[in-house]
């Protein structure tokens, strides 16, 4: 097992900014997509290039974990960072396609260290309802890295839709705080890592966890297109997506004072109600306010599926078994265009999303009213 030690405000700051990074490590391209399309061409592999960094972080975040519970948490927390800045800065060099695809996947690799490096941190650290705020905490910082980074990607876009990828290049002093303020816990023995059965409740948060995020990734795959042709800039696209997490900043900081039993329900409910809104918007402020309805959904139910998972797992293999949430998460982004294009093509974006809108609503109030029954 690993010794819990009270971890010092540096290690604490560190690990937040590295949050910071994460679930807007592929969206931050999201206000360049139109600007890609011209050049590229406007068709699937060009959101390819914001969704395959997903892809790349559901398969490797398994790995990730595995490293984390036997090599330790710093080692691949520092790592990451370093190849995050790598990896997202040289997307503004590059000048073909699959090329790009090559460093997004990169980049890709980086995010499932950190996310699951900084997961397995906080629940080493924290127990109960503590554990439960910073978890809350974490999710506030993913959510608030979209707040900031995302309107500033929107105004570089508006003069080189390149200019964004020097955003990733912040990580680079993240690695350097990592290095030297985090200290290495001794890893659990691999002898008693391996012994210990997976819990097999924590497939059913994974999958949940998918879902979720394929119907919340539609705003930076599908929206960039929905308000181009209402007329938005660059740098609107870039403030209206990063809507979504202003309010997932607001939920995640609300979780801890809420009750678990029905916050997954409740979640899912106005994520549902968020996308109808956006579904029959016809202007630029209704789309935003269907955004801050979603967007408040998702910050509450990430924290308490990741919470949920920390009670399940052993200290041994906190890292394994959080990995698995971190790649439902992605590969529920990698999978949204995939599975949005048919409903998109048959119909409309606005009709995607009010569709998507009702299913998600009704699977909420399933969710409620199963839960309900179990009470």
């Amino acid at each position: 097992m690993t010794t819990r030690t009270a971890p010092t405000r540096t290690a604490r700051a560190v690990v937040l900014a590295s949050a910071t990074l994460t679930i807007m490590a592929a969206a931050i391209i999201a206000p360049s997509l139109p600007a890609m399309g011209e050049v590229y061409g406007d068709g699937v592999l060009v959101r390819l290039a914001l969704t395959i960094t997903s892809l790349a972080i559901a398969v490797s975040a398994p790995l990730a974990g595995l490293v984390a519970d036997r090599t330790g948490r710093k080692p691949l927390l520092t790592a990451s960072l370093v190849l995050y800045a790598v990896a997202g800065t040289a997307g503004y060099f590059v000048t073909s396609l699959p090329v790009l695809l090559g460093t997004r996947t990169l980049l890709g690799l980086a995010v499932g260290g950190v996310m699951t490096a900084v997961s397995a941190l906080i629940t080493d650290w924290f127990e109960g309802a503590e554990r439960g705020r910073f978890l809350g905490f974490q999710q506030a910082a993913a959510s608030l890295g979209g707040v900031v980074f995302l309107p500033l990607a929107g105004l570089l876009a508006g003069v080189d839709w390149r200019l964004p990828f020097w955003l990733y290049s912040v990580a680079a002093l993240i690695a350097m705080a990592a290095a030297a303020g985090l200290t290495n816990e001794r890893p659990a023995p691999p002898q008693a890592a391996g012994g210990q059965a997976f819990p097999r409740q924590a497939i059913g948060i994974y999958l949940l966890a998918l879902v979720a995020t394929l119907v919340f990734y539609m705003a930076p795959t599908q929206l960039p297109f929905l308000l181009r042709d209402l007329n938005a800039t660059p740098a609107v696209i870039g403030f209206v997506i990063a809507g979504s997490t202003l309010t997932s900043v607001v939920g995640a900081l609300v979780f801890p004072k809420l009750k678990t039993g029905k916050i997954t329900a409740i979640s899912v409910v106005l994520l549902g109600v968020g996308w109808l809104v956006i579904g029959y918007a016809n202007g630029v402020a209704l789309v935003t306010a269907g955004l801050l309805i979603g967007g408040f959904g998702v910050g509450l139910v990430v924290p308490n599926l990741n919470t949920g998972l920390a009670n399940l797992a052993r200290p041994e293999q906190r890292g394994r078994v959080l990995s698995g949430l971190v790649a439902g998460i992605f590969l529920g982004q990698f999978l949204s265009p995939l599975v949005i294009a048919p409903l998109v093509g048959a119909t409309s974006i606005a009709a995607a999303f009010t569709w998507t809108g009702v299913v998600t609503t009704i699977a909420g109030a399933v969710l409620a009213l199963a839960h309900k029954e179990k009470n």
